[in-house]
């Protein structure tokens, strides 16, 4: 069954015990005061011919309401006088008497003297020294008082049940109509129309905000849609040079076999193979990433990692040290030593004449979980042309080289920042770009470890993944 008729069934029994349980309730209540109402008028009947006999005149059977008969009985408990109904010589409707200290008793009485069952009052009267009984009964209420306020009732629980069940349906078909239209649009959402949104009700009911959560989930998928097409465009471009380069020399080289040195075809091809291997390998890279791939958890020396690193570098800057011993971290010493390499080969292709590379401890922010035990500040700053500030943001996302990188080094893939900066925010911590007097300086910021330096050994030498 639909959520409707679900809901419409369970608002419709629960609507019908309750109706049942309150005509109960309010029968019982009407039973008891009806109850009441005739044991004051049976005793009012008895008492006032009590009050007849006590003045010693002969008393007047008067019936009067529901009470239809009473009974005048001597000490010896013969009848002395009756109303009519109960034959010639009546025995007595009752044989009870009031205890002792009272002078009035009611009793249900199913005796057979007088048909069905009766409430009977039994009144003492004293004559003489003697005591004598007046009775008087009426017929007991019934159980459903009247078939009239019976029915009545009846109908109101129906009546009740019904409302509730069609109310329900019809506020619930009202509420569930805007989840309707949600569900049709979003099945004609698709690659072809990511820009579509789901319809958000008016107001600020549950429905309202799920449209609205709906929507944003759907703004989130077309960013990354939009991701997704421009990272293969970009890929395909970056990965079309290369390819092109090698193609055409290797056309030249068929065409004009005995004008070609196969010296020279070698290493143009080797050129453009090493730029092919880096785009791919970063492409890997960027792709594990991407997919959340867990990396190692190792305690790093960061100190030695970096004076490894710069140590086997052959470039035509000068690199100059500036580091704090026994830096340590913790993360996957091959990431971390990719996210290092990507960094200094960015400062090395645009430096003028030197790249500075500084790391030391620095105090956390009273406060700040990320950084328990204090942070790890690596810094990388060369003397070139510098980024201009409202490009700082810019240089980090993918296939992103500025036209100064382009002209002065074609090598770059464009991929390089955009992988370091993912690489130290999957290790807990930041890489961003700040002022310098002169040049650019990347500023890359890790929790410091609480454990001691590991043993010194070779720094990792990153692989294509």
């Amino acid at each position: 069954m639909s959520v409707g008729t679900r809901i419409t069934l369970f608002a419709g029994t629960v609507a019908a015990l309750l109706s049942t349980l309150l005509a109960a309730v309010i029968m019982l209540t009407v039973n008891r005061l009806a109850g009441e109402y005739l044991r004051g008028e049976v005793t009012a009947a008895a008492a006032r011919t009590a009050t007849e006999l006590q003045t010693g005149g002969d008393p007047v059977l008067r019936t009067s309401g529901q009470v239809d008969h009473i009974q005048v009985v001597n000490p010896a408990g013969r009848v002395v006088a009756s109303t009519p109904g109960v034959g010639r010589d009546p025995p007595p409707i009752a044989i009870f008497t009031p205890p002792d200290g009272t002078s009035v008793a009611h009793r249900t009485v199913c005796s057979g003297v007088l048909p069905g069952c009766h409430l009977v009052v039994g009144y003492r009267v004293l004559l003489g020294g003697q005591d004598w009984m007046v009775y008087s009964a009426a017929p007991e209420v019934p159980t459903l008082v009247h078939p009239r306020l019976a029915a009545l009732l009846g109908l109101g629980v129906v009546v009740l049940t019904a409302a509730t069940a069609i109310g329900s349906r019809r506020v619930l078909n009202s509420s569930l109509r805007p989840v309707d239209a949600i569900r049709a649009e979003l099945d004609v959402i698709n690659a072809a129309c990511p820009e579509r949104r789901v319809p958000v009700p008016p107001g600020e009911d549950e429905i309202s905000h799920l449209a609205r959560g709906v929507n944003r989930t759907l703004e989130r998928l077309q960013v990354a849609m939009q991701q997704q097409r421009q990272f293969a465009s970009d890929a395909s471009h970056d990965l079309r040079s290369p390819i092109t380069a090698m193609r055409a020399q290797v056309e030249d080289a068929m065409l004009a076999p005995e004008q070609t040195s196969l010296d020279v075809v070698g290493d143009n091809l080797l050129v453009s193979l090493d730029r092919l291997q880096a785009i791919v390998c970063d492409l890997l890279m960027a792709a594990r990433l991407d997919a959340g791939t867990p990396g190692g958890h190792e305690v790093i020396d960061l100190s030695a990692l970096v004076a490894g690193e710069m140590s086997g570098r052959h470039s035509g800057v000068k690199l100059k040290p500036d580091l704090e011993p026994n830096v340590v971290v913790e993360g996957d010493p091959l990431r971390l030593a990719r996210l290092l390499i990507n960094l200094l080969d960015n400062a090395e292709r645009h430096a003028d004449t030197t790249v500075c590379v500084s790391i030391r401890k620095q105090t956390a922010d009273p406060g700040d979980r990320r950084y328990p035990h204090g942070l790890a500040v690596l810094e990388v700053a060369d003397d070139g042309p510098g980024i201009d500030r409202d490009k700082w943001d810019i240089v980090f996302q993918r296939f992103t080289r500025l036209p100064d990188a382009r002209s002065k080094d074609s090598g770059g893939t464009g991929l390089g920042l955009a992988i370091a900066r993912q690489i130290a925010e999957m290790s807990g911590g930041t890489l961003t770009i700040e002022p310098s007097e002169q040049g650019a300086r990347f500023v890359l910021r890790l929790p410091l470890s609480g454990s001691a330096p590991p043993p010194h050994r070779p720094p990792p030498m990153p692989t294509c993944p």
